[in-house]
């Protein structure tokens, strides 16, 4: 009997959220590999890194003249998270995803630079521009730093999405994915939070929305999902990022025609054009009329997301660099 995981495989490329290689190893292989400064951080904590992050801070010494502008420790921080998603390669058939500094997330240059450096890095490890994707928060100036990307050659993510309006400027730039959030971020980080508005119907609205423009290529990659409830309502999606205990979970759980009853597909129901997705063509060109488009969609809850999602991760940011600190001072 087929399992829920192999049922989904079927449907949507499914991607893992995570950058502990032995946990993945065993049932993989995935398609991409995404990662944050979060599953970052929280990697690094475990025993089994204390090599990585000599061999990381050892070469930030190294390359640190290459890069006058940039603090050591954020340097450091940087070649930590890449050199984790460097060593999943082994685990996926496509890319590896690495998020930029989230402390740039209202600066284009900064975060376009700090995106380069990125490439530059996995290209010492010896990873190719097409193994990797840049993950960037979906402002205003990511999205801007995603259309100069993009044109590069980068594939690029447009993470921290929560609404339409972010999602159809995501296109009109040529982002290679989107990362609608159908939870908020903070039910992994504060106790007992439930996401009174998730993301389903953004999810579903905006992978219509690109099939109805060709145009369009971007791809409709969910992410914070919690639960496999949650995970099959999006069925059908292009891809999906999944945690490892969800994973495993599907792994081990039948897919039959109970299951197929009880776990229905927001994509298998037939749906008009909805309002919401009325005027959204063009808005990559009026950053006036996208403030105010964002502003106004779900009534301000997208920008209370964004708001909370940048501050977790500057707070694992800063994480981050005061252990590349600490291990710097061992080199």
């Amino acid at each position: 009997m087929s399992s829920i995981l192999a049922h989904l495989q079927s449907r949507t490329a499914v991607d893992c959220d995570t950058l502990d290689l032995s946990l993945v190893q065993h049932l993989g292989p995935f398609v991409d590999c995404t990662s944050n400064q979060a599953i970052a951080y929280n990697e690094l904590m475990t025993a089994r890194h204390s090599q990585l992050l000599t061999t990381a801070a050892t070469s930030a010494r190294k390359i640190s003249a290459q890069f006058p502008d940039v603090p050591l420790p954020e340097l450091a921080a940087e070649l930590f998270q890449v050199h984790l998603s460097h060593a999943m390669l082994s685990t996926i058939t496509g890319r590896t995803h690495v998020q930029t500094n989230p402390a740039y997330s209202f600066s284009t240059a900064a975060t376009v630079a700090c995106a380069r450096r990125i490439i530059a890095h996995m290209a010492a490890l010896g990873t190719p521009r097409e193994r990797v994707c840049i993950k960037i928060p979906a402002t205003w100036e990511g999205l801007a730093a995603i259309r100069t990307l993009e044109a590069e050659g980068t594939a690029c993510l447009a993470t921290t999405l929560f609404t339409l309006a972010q999602a159809a400027v995501a296109g009109e730039v040529g982002a290679t994915y989107i990362a609608p959030y159908v939870n908020d971020l903070r039910v992994h980080f504060v106790p007992g939070f439930v996401d009174a508005h998730p993301g389903f119907g953004v999810c579903v609205a905006a992978q219509r929305w690109y099939a109805q423009r060709p145009h369009i290529t971007t791809q409709t990659l969910p992410a914070s999902v919690i639960s496999v409830a949650e995970v099959l309502r999006l069925a059908g999606v292009a891809h999906m990022t999944i945690a490892p205990p969800l994973l495993a979970e599907m792994a081990r759980r039948p897919w039959d025609a109970a299951a197929a009853a009880e776990l229905p597909s927001d994509f298998d129901v037939p749906a008009a054009e909805a309002e919401a997705e009325a005027g959204l063509d063009g808005l990559a060109g009026d950053e006036a009329r996208w403030r105010m488009r964002f502003n106004a969609e779900l009534g301000g809850v997208g920008v209370e997301k964004l708001c909370h999602a940048v501050n977790i991760f500057c707070d694992f940011q800063k994480k981050l660099e005061k252990l590349a600190a600490e291990v710097l001072e061992t080199v």
